[in-house]
This record gives C-alpha cells, sequence and structure tokens, in this order.
C-alpha cells in the first residue's frame, strides 16, 4: 500500500512540475499577427471538422497552423475554436483551440 500511495504522489508531482512549466512558456505578443487567407476546400469526408485559425509557438512566436480538415479523436466530438486573449499589461496570447 505504502509503495503504491508513493509512486502516486511521484507521478502527482511530475504532474505539477509539467504544468508549471507549460504555464511558464506563454508568448504574449503586442500585435496579434494576421492569419493567412485560407481558401476552405470541399471535405475529404462526412465526419471531417474544419479547422480555421490556429496558431502554435515555434521559436519563441505564433505560427500559424490552421487551414486544415481533421477528423474528431473520438466519435461525437466537436472543435472548439481558439481565440485571442487580452491582458492590459503583456498584450495579445493565443488560447488554442481543442476537441471537445
Amino acid at each position: 500500500m505504502k509503495k503504491h500511495l508513493f509512486r502516486i504522489l511521484i507521478l502527482g508531482g511530475l504532474m505539477i512540475a509539467a504544468n508549471a512549466y507549460s504555464a511558464s512558456a506563454q508568448i504574449f505578443v503586442k500585435v496579434r499577427p494576421h492569419a493567412p487567407e485560407m481558401h476552405k476546400t470541399k471535405a475529404p469526408g462526412p465526419k471531417y471538422v474544419w479547422i480555421g485559425e490556429d496558431w502554435t509557438v515555434r521559436g519563441g512566436k505564433y505560427v500559424h497552423t490552421g487551414g486544415h480538415w481533421a477528423l474528431p479523436p473520438r466519435p461525437g466530438q466537436h472543435w472548439v475554436d481558439g481565440h485571442w486573449k487580452h491582458d492590459a499589461h503583456r498584450g495579445e496570447q493565443w488560447v488554442p483551440g481543442h476537441w471537445g
């Protein structure tokens, strides 16, 4: 029992450390980048979902990764669009989209 509890505590500590690291790696910009013009093509199949504006951080800056079709990871899931969040002191930050 003690061994099992110890493993749970170690795993919990690792998860907290991982969350703290990801929170410290936030990127803010003063001016939002503009998404390139995307032409929505025909869906490759009836279950595909269009992922429009989406951004990821690479090399310390935002890179557009949207404009593509994707299959939901599980049946019944839908895409929740990402959005820009304004912070009065730090600027704009992208909140990524996700499957919900």
